[in-house]
């Protein structure tokens, strides 16, 4: 028999400290960028590739995460990721060439991407599906933090210690985290969770690829996070090159937009749990309204033509993240790792592969990021249709 954490509280700090270990790599290091190029004789686009191939590898790392969590636990999993993060971190902060760095950042994304994995059948193991949706919300709410605070910290860092602090910053928070799995967590895995199989059978994952209920909410999360992603990566050169804005200004907009997702993800809970469908479709609505804003707005040469629409799709996302990726796990509560790996691949390599493909059209920051929104728009007239209920069911479950 499988058991559980003790108390709410060590459950919270056990999901925290696993779900944060993927933002915090990408978003404390940003600052450092240009040095770290100066540093290792490179182009700027060649630290940039750094956070690509870590994204890639959280991704496709999930595809041997997930069933390794479900036929060897969640802690086992967990604790194996942070060890790689940690390996990750000291190989970033002592290389020499820029190769070595991507290597390091291949194994803290694959460090992260157990973590990631592990957080969120943890979230399936220990709640319904109502209440599963509201907990990934509000993780995300915290996840949201990170984009607010580690830039500030990282680039104080850099200026104090060092672009190579911020790595062995990554590997001492491995180690906390190390210790904290270590003490308060005792496994979730439940005793009847369905594996079978070799681990590179890629089979395990037909049932969710041929569910619609599963396909039609991780298909939103992934959606979602690319135009997310398409932001994040474009909004500093559009508001500081483009627009001529300084760094100070532009770290002011990116907090402001980070404190919305903040509030937007402990907010939306409340509609999640009361009507988990509903709170979609006002997401996905919000989504589209801040494309046609996008739009209509992209000549103006103010930082408010970008960042108005954006707060609104911050919004927006905090509605549909909890609400679609709780639903798309309901159905597969005892492949529950293999279900939340398929849909970290989708939601963070899918959405990388989607922005990089949006890239080569060579849109406007504000174009490229209202395409990607627009794209949910058949979603939203999903859940007007007469299969809505097929596709994110009112009830629980």
């Amino acid at each position: 028999m499988t058991t559980r954490p003790t108390s709410p509280f060590k459950t919270w700090l056990i999901l925290i400290f696993l779900v944060i270990f993927c933002p915090l790599a990408i978003d404390l290091y940003l600052p450092a960028f240009m040095v770290m190029a100066q540093s290792l004789n490179v182009t700027e686009a060649h630290i940039q590739q750094t956070v690509a191939v870590f994204m890639l590898s959280v991704g496709l790392g999930q595809l041997l995460a997930g069933p390794l969590a479900d036929r060897f636990g969640r802690k086992p999993v967990a604790l194996s990721g942070i060890i790689l993060y940690g390996i990750g971190g000291v190989l970033a902060a002592i290389a020499e060439q820029w190769s070595v760095l991507m290597l390091a950042r291949v194994l803290q994304g694959l460090g992260a991407c157990a973590t990631f994995v592990s957080c969120f059948a943890i979230v399936r193991d220990s709640f319904d599906s109502k209440r599963s949706g509201a907990m990934i919300t509000y993780l995300n709410g915290i996840v949201c933090f990170i984009p607010a605070l580690a830039p500030i910290f990282g680039a104080w860092l850099t200026q104090a210690f060092g672009w190579r602090a911020n790595f062995l910053f990554l590997t001492l928070f491995a180690v906390l985290g190390l210790l904290v799995i270590l003490a308060f967590y005792r496994e979730t895995r439940p005793a009847d969770t369905h594996y079978s199989g070799h681990l590179l059978d890629l089979r395990r994952f037909t049932p969710m690829l041929g569910h619609p209920q599963f396909m039609f909410n991780a298909a939103i999360t992934m959606l979602g996070m690319s135009g997310i992603l398409v932001f994040v990566t474009t909004a500093p050169g559009w508001i500081m090159s483009h627009l001529e804005r300084d760094m100070s200004e532009f770290t002011a907009w990116f907090t402001a937009n980070a404190v919305v997702s903040i509030v937007a993800s402990f907010i939306a809970p409340r509609f999640i749990k009361r009507n988990s469908q509903q709170a979609l479709r006002c997401g996905l609505a919000l989504f589209v309204l801040a494309a046609v804003l996008l739009m209509l707005t992209r000549s103006v040469t103010a930082p408010v033509a970008l960042m108005l629409p954006m707060f609104i799709a911050s919004l927006g996302f905090a509605l549909s993240l909890g609400s679609a990726a709780g639903k798309a796990l309901a159905p597969f509560a005892k492949q529950a790792g293999t279900a939340s790996a398929l849909i970290g691949v989708m939601q963070m390599s899918g959405a990388g592969v989607l922005a990089l493909a949006s890239q080569t059209l060579a849109l406007s920051a504000p174009v490229q990021i209202a395409v990607h929104f627009f794209a949910l728009a058949p979603f939203s007239l999903a859940l007007l249709s007469r299969k809505s209920q097929q596709l994110h069911p009112h009830c629980s479950g």
